[in-house]
């Protein structure tokens, strides 16, 4: 498929900046563990709109990931500071500091009817809904993300730079714990889902001006990009997400070896190893996570994680009185690396096994009830070719989905 050039990107920013004369504009972006051309934009949108807007915020969507330090926002903006400063005085790169209470401002609340109707009525709650105050301080906003298969919402993308991108934990915390009762092997992949209904019920009270680049990216470079109000890019990026970013096949695998990349700083993120190739594993079967860079299961959430370890959603339902106070969106997390399984008279049954090969020790991800294998003992190339004896590798895990066709 022919790939879209810098050059042509610069053309839609161009004729999208005519729409964007303001005296504030917010652009949302991802950080570093989306695959994404942020230089590109950052540059074109900067230019573009120099004369346009009198203040140009670039806020980084975090949702609860570790702050960017100095070094890092210049890597994801692809130039310093000082360069930055230099060429485009009026712009501002800024981290979104879900850390701080004072970054946000509630804007209304999901009723619990409405999370009744979400949850199928397993769920009856209201949550506030907070959003950082930079988008209510801006007279417009630009939402610039890629799409990709996605384990809570189905996609990512769209809206959801703003849950959880910018988002209070309130939404962020229901929207997960709705993901993992659903669960992720039900979910990812799927376009409408009770998740994304959700996010978008809150996106539309936060009443901001908002449209949206929504791009469709891989390690081969950027297939498409789709510009516009946000939920109709988002959903033609969805459609090519679909085609670019899903490996179908006709049987499953008994053993499948996920390489995790190094954007991909710690488990919590490199996870998506296991949750893009679950459904492609037999019951009974294991995954590999070889992952030697990593040596924590969480920077952010690692405390709550070290209380709880890795289960199924039964084993969470079963107990739901133990863990009903601890964050959902952290038990969430649990059960989609855990993946689907039942508990059954105190018995856990994960429907497939996980092994950690990364620099976590043995001791500490048996403490988590994950296997542990060591990084040094697995040879790559015993893994490649061999899917006809039930065995798939998988070299730059997490944002391909493999799926089977049945």
């Amino acid at each position: 498929m022919e790939l879209v050039s810098d050059e042509q990107v610069k053309e839609v920013v161009r004729e999208a900046a005519s729409e964007l004369r303001c005296s504030h504009l917010v652009v949302v972006i991802p950080d570093a563990t989306r695959t994404a051309p942020v230089p590109l934009f950052f540059e074109a949108l900067s230019e573009s709109l120099a004369g346009r807007v009198q203040r140009l915020t670039f806020l980084i969507a975090l949702g609860t990931h570790p702050l960017m330090s100095p070094e890092a926002v210049d890597r994801l903006m692809g130039m310093s500071g000082e360069e930055r400063a230099s060429r485009f005085p009026r712009v501002e790169v800024v981290n979104h500091r879900w850390d701080q209470p004072e970054t946000f401002t509630t804007v209304g609340h999901l009723s619990e009817e409405e999370t009744a109707d979400l949850s199928g009525r397993r769920l009856r709650l209201q949550v506030p809904i907070r959003i950082n105050k930079l988008l209510l301080d801006a007279d417009k906003v630009v939402i610039v993300g890629p799409v990709f298969p996605h384990e809570v919402a189905g996609f990512s993308g769209g809206h959801k730079y703003l849950f959880p991108g910018v988002g209070g934990a309130d939404v962020i915390n229901f929207t997960h714990w709705l993901g993992a009762l659903v669960t992720s092997h039900a979910t990812i992949g799927i376009r409408d889902t009770a998740v994304r209904k959700a996010i978008e019920l809150a996106a539309g009270r936060v009443g901001c001006e908002t449209r949206a680049f929504c791009l469709v990216t891989s390690k081969d470079g950027l297939h498409g990009v789709f510009w516009g109000e946000v939920r109709r890019a988002w959903e033609q990026a969805c459609e090519l997400s679909s085609k670019i970013h899903i490996k179908w096949f006709d049987k499953p695998f008994k053993k499948v070896l996920s390489v995790i990349p190094e954007r991909y700083d710690d488990l919590w993120t490199g996870a998506k190893g296991m949750y893009k190739v679950e459904p492609v594993v037999a019951e009974g079967g294991e995954v590999v996570l070889l992952a030697p860079h990593i040596s924590e299961f969480s920077y952010t959430h690692g405390k709550v994680l070290d209380q709880i370890g890795y289960h199924c959603r039964d084993y969470f339902l079963a107990q739901w009185d133990r863990f009903k106070e601890l964050p959902w969106g952290v038990i969430a997390h649990s059960t989609h690396l855990r993946g689907d399984g039942t508990f059954l008279e105190g018995v856990e049954k994960p429907r497939v096994g996980v092994t950690l090969a990364s620099a976590i020790p043995p001791e500490r991800c048996r403490s988590m009830n994950l296997k542990y294998q060591d990084p040094a003992t697995i040879d790559l190339d015993e893994w490649r070719d061999r899917e006809n004896e039930g065995i798939l590798f998988v070299p730059n895990a997490g944002e391909t989905l493999y799926r089977l066709r049945s």
